[in-house]
């Protein structure tokens, strides 16, 4: 039963119907034992495809290998060591309670609920706390060179949102250590015949057959061949669409290809107008620019965050003496100061920039200040704790952060949003998982800090071992011939796409289009929403989709390497993801998290979340190009983190 409500349609709800009931403590473990098994003999005959070669993906890749079944991967990278999760700098959480300071598994599962904006499934988030402690032991077994202390023992850090230190790290880049660590496990199986790995190849479509996900076509980068890759299940770990926005943290490979294609085929896309913006980055510089830079989000230890108490002070910071200095996290919100969450820390600095006391070319920066942490530690303690991230930080703004604060503001980094899971990580479309940032199971609206790693290495290493063998063990896997009418049909229609773009010969590079649609979502779908402003992205956005389609110039052919081409493919699909992020975002008459509305604040300029009409995950059904999506709800039930006004002052 359904019904028209303006630009789409309200389906029937969705029910998450594998996840158990019970004590939320024994849910997971009821699950697993619950879940069928492959017998060892029977894992090789098995073939699962694994697209993405991150935390998640690698990881995932790396032990299904290792129980046995035959892994076929891809990436799109030249080496899966150099995928995104290699940019994670700042650490990744786990309730060990080293500290011994009140830290547990329930109060991780609470931060995330909350810091989530309770918007996320309980069972999920407590599974995900559960898990965390287990990740770290994997990971130092691998020998991941995580921080320790003087006694040898591994050191902690806090992170936004928290009062806890829970946070291990390896200095300012332990996404690059923890993928090593994943990338190692995945090359003992490559060199033992258990991994195919196919780097340099892009998947473009995804192959349905009987209702079920039975393989991928894919584009060989460097030749153009288009091919299929057929298994018995597949695992989406492609990451995030962050890259809509043109300018974010994300490499600039970073696409949301591999989950739209998927999405076309009838997986629903949950919650896509959770994005997170990230507080501490480097601010852009110019219209040149391509991309934008983190920095880590533990600089907020010890970095205070500050901007001048007079509007349009254009005095250099040095010059700004204590008193006329607005040290404004630590004013508004005393009990957390400077590690409030990141949509809390990043509104607050667009609103005193708004104000006319932002930092920096066009007032648009706030001061990040460590003259009192080197005061206190001395400059040798600062650099062991962060001397990677200054170095960076100066390279590229050529201002010594020891001797001036660093500016920051706030940028697009991270999507909650994602394809809808079950608790299994499976899909709509039976047989297809969706693992890390490419779901969105775990993180609610709003993403804490250091929380990334964790949910992607939990999902790779832990869950989906587990869940997908319940899958694979339930059989009826026949044999699937090349020319299958729905292999023939997927690839003539990845074939046309390709042709098609090569075929219109326009007068406007992707680029120009790309950075077009980034403007437009930025400005009405980023930090600060609104009715006008959506319905403004609304309409423009399938003219801009048009005009793409009619004017954009890709040179060369689809035989070659053709980075034109790629990028074409991938802007396409931000085209289309684009517009049901507005209208995500135009339907959910609330502010919750990353998700800010101007007409649902407090008097205060908070978020004012509405329970009582959208305490439920919006999971969108595809229905065509241009046409009205339909909309599915999972209601959101809280036994043990009842919903309440976030405060953090």
């Amino acid at each position: 039963m359904s019904k028209k409500v303006g630009s789409y349609t309200v389906g029937d709800d969705i029910v998450d119907t594998k996840a158990p009931s019970g004590p939320v403590q024994e849910r997971w473990d009821a699950r697993r034992f619950g879940a069928k098994l492959v017998n060892p003999a029977n894992r090789r005959k098995h073939r699962v495809i694994v697209v993405g070669t991150g935390l998640a993906g690698g990881s995932a890749g790396a032990t299904l290998a290792e129980q046995g079944y035959h892994v076929i991967q891809f990436c799109y990278q030249d080496s899966p060591r150099r995928a995104h999760s290699v940019a994670a700098q700042g650490g990744i959480n786990a309730a060990k309670n080293y500290r011994n300071d009140g830290d547990s598994v329930y109060r991780l599962f609470y931060d995330t609920v909350k810091g989530g904006d309770f918007r996320s499934r309980e069972s999920n988030v407590y599974r995900l706390a559960q898990v965390s402690v287990e990740i770290i032991d994997q990971c130092v077994a691998q020998g991941v060179p995580f921080a320790r202390e003087y006694g040898g023992l591994l050191d902690n850090r806090s992170f936004g949102g928290v009062q806890v230190s829970r946070t291990f790290y390896a200095r300012g880049q332990t996404g690059q250590q923890l993928l090593l660590g994943a990338y190692q496990a995945l090359s003992r199986q490559i060199d033992a015949g258990n991994v195919e790995m196919h780097p340099r190849t892009e998947m473009l479509d995804l192959i349905v057959i009987d209702g079920r996900a039975r393989g991928i076509v894919a584009r060989d980068l460097v030749t153009g061949e288009i091919s299929t890759y057929l298994a018995d299940a597949v695992v989406l770990a492609s990451g995030g669409y962050g890259n809509t926005f043109y300018l974010s943290t994300n490499a600039k490979g970073s696409n949301a290809t591999a989950i739209w294609r998927a999405h076309k085929r009838g997986a629903h896309f949950a919650n896509p107008c959770y994005t997170q913006i990230h507080p501490t980055c480097i601010p852009r510089s110019g219209d040149h620019q391509s991309k934008l830079t983190l920095m880590s989000e533990s600089l907020r230890n010890d970095g205070r965050i500050w901007v001048p108490k007079k509007k349009g002070d254009t005095r250099s910071p040095e010059q700004i003496p204590e008193d006329e200095r607005d040290y404004y996290l630590e004013r508004i919100y005393p009990s957390f100061g400077n590690l409030v969450p990141r949509d809390v820390a990043s509104r607050a600095a667009k609103n005193v920039c708004d104000e006319g006391r932002g930092v920096g070319p066009g007032g648009l920066g706030v001061y990040l200040d460590f003259a009192d942490a080197i005061a206190r530690m001395g400059r040798d303690k600062v650099a062991e704790k962060y001397g990677n991230l200054f170095e960076m930080y100066e390279r590229i703004t050529a201002e010594d952060p020891y001797r001036v604060p660093m500016r920051i503001y706030p940028a697009i980094h991270y999507t909650m949003g994602g394809l809808w899971v079950d608790y299994d990580l499976q899909s709509t479309i039976p047989g297809m998982f969706v693992i890390g940032e490419a779901n969105f199971s775990d993180h609610g609206a709003n993403r804490l800090g250091a929380s990334a790693l964790m949910q992607g290495l939990a999902d790779g290493y832990f869950v989906l071992p587990a869940t997908i063998n319940d899958y694979l063990a339930r059989g009826g896997f026949e044999a699937v011939e090349p020319d299958d009418p729905a292999i023939t049909t997927t690839v003539a229609e990845v074939q046309d796409r390709i042709k098609r773009l090569l075929a219109v010969d326009g007068d406007r590079t992707v680029d120009s289009f790309h950075r077009e649609l980034g403007t437009l979502m930025w400005d009405e779908c980023g930090m600060a929403r609104s009715a006008e402003g959506l319905k403004k992205a609304l309409r423009r956005i399938p003219e801009l989709r048009e005009e793409f389609w009619q004017r954009v110039k890709v040179p060369g052919t689809g035989y070659e390497l053709n980075q034109s081409l790629e990028k074409a493919n991938r802007v396409a699909d931000f085209l289309e993801l684009a517009e049901l992020m507005c209208l995500d975002a135009l339907h959910r008459e609330e502010s919750c998290g990353g998700h800010f509305r101007l007409e649902s604040q407090t008097e205060d300029g908070e978020a004012e979340r509405d329970d009582e009409n959208f305490s439920y995950v919006a999971a969108w059904e595809y229905t065509g190009v241009g046409e009205p999506p339909v909309l599915h709800k999972e209601n959101l039930d809280f036994e043990y983190v009842h919903p309440t006004l976030r405060s953090y002052a």
